[in-house]
């Protein structure tokens, strides 16, 4: 350590706390310490106490023993560290001193007691009940770990996995409702909202939780008001916190909900006293070990807290779990106690993300075994990691709920995954998605490289469906926060990246990359398709970024229709008075076109399925061959177009 700082203050944040650092002229002062004599005066002390000193001192003790326990508030359960330490410290630390001090006063004698053998060898026995209990708990630890006889198959069933198919299970995207920015630009959002309460702006600031729900079916974050100090705490404890900001994700809107009357927030995480939601709902149930809680609405825009009860199954402190969730009404301090099983729908939250991520690894981890897991790592896979040291995960809304998405990869951390999972945050119901690909980081580094004389820097990843097409979408932002783009990335090839000013540009160019590259599954039977037919009125073919797309239009009809090659490569064989019957995805200027699913010549179906004159039809129009005719429209709309 430089200079002659003291490693206590030092450890404190008390830098040179004698001002004898480097170059002071001023000596540190030089206390003589023996651990040995101050420790054994210590228990003569004890032992030369009289019972009334004594009596005196143990009421004293359990004054400030309930008072640490009042403030420090440790749940009282064999499972928490928290208790643990609150006991060896408060209790087995001060019981083992005590019980040693009196072994050595009736050992040796002292002015106040005679020496006596027999109570001697009873308080020395009596000093062991502490070490006894330190000594169970070590045990207790060493049976919640994982190379521990038969634990690696309990931690790996702990969270239970779904295998599912990708195409079925997940819906495709809601352009509508897909949330848009991430949680840091929600954050700077919201905190713009300030200067709209001008009222409170001196008086409040805002939460930095921005709990991620479904608000009326639309992906929002909300986060209360929180006293700006302890001086504003005084001023306005009695009226409460009058207000919470909600974020649309979709939307980018933000505003702030003012609550009225009685239901503002009495109970907040800025309560120093009886009122702070930590203490009050562990208090409240003294046995119940907490998780990390959130902030969430319900359907009327009622406040509320929700508390998951931790539940360790492995040992002491192992396979770490939720089994019931308190409900706290951040008005009125009224709490209600469900299982898992219980807790309404309106609550999106039980199971905070890192422990799920942290379930399905040990998953992923010990299915086959301990020693597997280390050496061989066959079948051994993890969750992707995210970006400067954060885990990588995001959320995406199904079901009304909010489900918690990351990517799965192998054991060696490769930069491709072997599929994603999807955990509902309520319930911890968990799938797994077989799809091949690239990772989210590879993913960010393929939009970004599109952008790349831009500097945006692009957000995590969420997972949506795009025409069955697994597909990644970000945002895009520059240095100051701000979403400037949107880019989506084909998971299965990630080379395939559109970008675009809006989603709805984003949307339409990707459409047209996976259906030129023949990427999408099963396109044309979407819900998103519709159905088109009617007479080729013009056909024109251009080359875009190395791509050959036919632009059609049909008569009587406004839009223009994108056949992107090779994915549409039939359409080749069509020619101006052709009827055509495909699919689309709308779009704006152009619509993709997705599946020819009927190819017919002046209303006569082609037996051989492909679309195209036939000689006799075509000799019978203009008395020549019907190929050359259809080449020379194609060609002569072509001509038109570049001219």
């Amino acid at each position: 350590m430089a200079g002659n700082q003291n490693p206590f203050f030092t450890m404190f944040g008390m830098d040179d706390p004698f001002g004898a650092g480097e170059g002071s002229q001023q000596a540190t002062p030089h206390v003589e310490f023996n651990a040995t004599e101050d420790f054994r005066q210590l228990k003569d002390k004890f032992a030369s106490m009289s019972k009334k000193a004594l009596f005196a001192l143990v009421i004293v003790a359990v004054i400030a023993l309930a008072a640490a326990y009042w403030w420090f508030h440790p749940p009282i359960n064999i499972h928490s560290v928290d208790t643990w330490m609150f006991v060896a410290v408060f209790i087995l630390l001060p019981t083992f001193l005590f019980f040693r001090a009196k072994t050595r006063a009736y050992k040796n004698g002292t002015s106040k007691v005679s020496s006596n053998a027999g109570k001697a060898k009873a308080f020395k026995v009596l000093s062991f009940v502490p070490v006894v209990v330190f000594a169970l708990v070590l045990v207790g630890t060493l049976m919640s770990v994982s190379f521990f006889p038969g634990n690696a198959q309990k931690y790996a069933s702990v969270l239970q996995t779904t295998d599912m198919e990708f195409t079925q299970d997940i819906q495709e995207v809601d352009y509508n409702e897909i949330p848009v920015i991430d949680r840091e630009s929600a954050v700077l959002l919201g905190n713009r909202t300030m200067g709209a309460m001008s009222d409170l702006v001196s008086q409040f600031e805002i939460s930095p939780l921005y709990s991620q729900i479904n608000y009326q079916d639309h992906p929002v974050r909300v986060s209360p008001l929180v006293y700006a100090d302890l001086f504003k705490w005084l001023q306005n404890r009695e009226q409460g916190i009058p207000a919470y900001v909600i974020v649309d994700m979709t939307s980018q809107d933000a505003q702030v909900v003012r609550l009225e009357g009685d239901k503002a927030i009495k109970y907040s995480e800025s309560e120093p006293l009886a009122r702070n939601i930590d203490r009050y709902v562990q208090l409240k149930y003294p046995f119940y070990m907490f998780g990390e809680k959130s902030f969430e609405i319900d359907d009327e825009g009622n406040a509320w807290w929700i508390c998951p009860v931790r539940d360790f199954t492995i040992g002491l402190f192992g396979g770490e779990t939720v089994s019931r969730a308190v409900l706290v009404n951040a008005s009125t301090g009224e709490c209600q106690d469900l299982d898992v099983s219980e807790v309404p729908e309106w609550v999106d939250r039980v199971y905070p993300a890192n422990l799920l991520i942290q379930q399905y690894n040990w998953s992923g981890k010990y299915k086959d075994g301990w020693i597997n897991s280390w050496l061989g790592q066959n079948g051994v896979v993890q969750t992707t990691p995210g970006t400067d040291g954060m885990l990588g995960y995001n959320y995406i809304a199904k079901d009304d709920d909010v489900w918690m998405y990351t990517g799965v990869t192998s054991a060696t951390g490769d930069n491709s995954i072997v599929g994603f999972v999807l955990v509902n945050q309520r319930t911890s119901e968990s799938h797994f998605y077989s799809v091949a690909g690239a990772t989210e980081d590879s993913a960010i580094q393929s939009a970004e490289g599109q952008v790349q004389n831009l500097r945006y820097q692009a957000t995590f990843p969420i997972l949506i469906n795009v025409s069955n097409t697994p597909t990644y979408f970000m945002a895009l932002k520059d240095d100051a926060g701000l979403v400037k783009k949107y880019a989506m990335v084909d998971i299965r090839s990630y080379q395939n990246v559109a970008v675009g000013d809006t989603v709805a540009d984003t949307q339409k160019a990707y459409m047209s990359l996976i259906a030129a590259n023949g990427s999408g599954e099963d396109s044309a039977s979407s819900d998103s398709a519709i159905e088109a037919s009617g007479t080729i009125k013009t056909i024109a073919q251009a080359v875009i970024e190395g791509n050959s797309h036919f632009y059609v239009t049909l008569d009587g009809d406004s839009r223009i229709y994108d056949f992107a090659l090779p994915g549409m490569l039939n359409v080749v064989s069509y020619a101006v008075g052709d009827t055509i019957t495909f699919r689309y995805i709308e779009g704006d200027p152009t619509s993709v076109a997705q599946e020819i699913v009927e190819t017919a010549v002046n209303g006569t179906q082609d037996s051989s399925g492909q679309g195209g004159s036939s000689a006799s039809d075509a000799e019978d129009k203009d008395g020549s061959d019907g190929s050359a005719s259809g080449e020379e429209s194609a060609s002569g709309q072509s001509e038109e177009k570049a001219a």
